[in-house]
């Protein structure tokens, strides 16, 4: 009971063919236990996670040699996690709760809300640009690079046309990125309608969450059944090997923060990461220690 593991998270690939309406946001796939078992599944493996990041942060400050060769032909490893999910989802915090483990140094969040003047001159990808991961990062975007296809396209402020050239580019710019050794993880937090009401109402009522509320949330959410319909096409059209979509059902956010955890461990176990090698004799140093006495 409550054994959840990798291939469970794994399970939540979208893949070409994926059906919004056959993910339950209230279910939890692989987990079975209470909330005693999901706590210690959520932190079973932190151990391992850390020792990854550091290995990952010092594989890129050692030059990029992961496998301990001499030679870096390619650059250091990188893990873009993309969260993606209407208001209330939970994005934030599963940011907070996950990437919290490892070392601020390598390690940071973007969010991306309303574009500004300057952002809105140039074409949408420009200001996701400037966050790419470096060699040796773990990044985090909070909404990324389809906020400006899903929201556009909901609200009809661009053509069809536009909507397949943002498509083509946000491919494309994905291929790049993973021709650069930066390995992405892309999910999808969903909710239930039902479920994000009792979050907005949250909101309203408490004094601690009032600067959470927005009361155009309630406009966005006026078009829902729009908005799940352009997710479903996006995920769709951009789950690739190289940029894979996962879609977590969210209604329980402690559940959706395991399965992120599970997603983001298995990526950088794929990485297959191990301590750069040393460019000193330890014995020469040692001796140069005692003799700095």
């Amino acid at each position: 009971m409550g054994k959840f593991k990798i291939k469970d998270a794994l399970t939540l690939r979208a893949g070409n063919n994926f059906r919004l309406a056959d993910v339950d946001p209230s279910s939890t796939p692989g987990f079975s236990g209470d909330k005693d078992d999901l706590k210690s599944r959520f932190e079973h493996f932190d151990d391992e996670l850390y020792d990854l990041q550091e290995k990952l942060f010092a594989t890129a400050r050692a030059g990029g040699d992961s496998n301990n060769d001499g030679e870096a032909d390619t650059p250091a490893p990188s893990l873009l996690v993309v969260l993606q999910g209407m208001d209330t989802s939970g994005k934030g915090g599963a940011i907070r709760h996950v990437l919290n483990l490892f070392d601020p140094q390598g390690t940071s969040t973007v969010g991306f809300g309303k574009p500004t003047e300057e952002e809105l001159e140039h074409d949408f990808l420009w200001r996701i640009r400037k966050h790419d991961p470096e060699p040796g990062q773990i990044v985090a975007f909070d909404r990324s690079h389809y906020e400006d296809v899903l929201i556009q396209r909901v609200h009809e402020w661009v053509d069809e046309p536009e909507v397949e050239r943002r498509f083509g580019a946000i491919r494309g710019y994905e291929r790049e990125l993973a021709a650069r050794n930066v390995h992405i993880i892309k999910v999808f937090f969903h909710i239930s309608r039902d479920f994000q009401k009792k979050n907005l109402l949250k909101r309203i009522e408490r004094e601690d969450k009032h600067w959470k509320y927005d009361p155009g949330d309630i406009d966005e959410r006026k078009l829902w059944d729009d908005y799940m319909a352009a997710y479903e096409d996006a995920i769709r059209r951009t789950d690739e090997d190289y940029a894979p979509w996962y879609v977590i059902p969210t209604d329980n956010k402690k559940y959706a923060r395991m399965a992120l955890k599970f997603l983001i461990l298995n990526g950088l176990r794929n990485l297959d990461l191990s301590w750069p090698g040393r460019d000193f004799d330890p014995e020469v140093e040692r001796a140069r220690l005692e003799e700095s006495d």
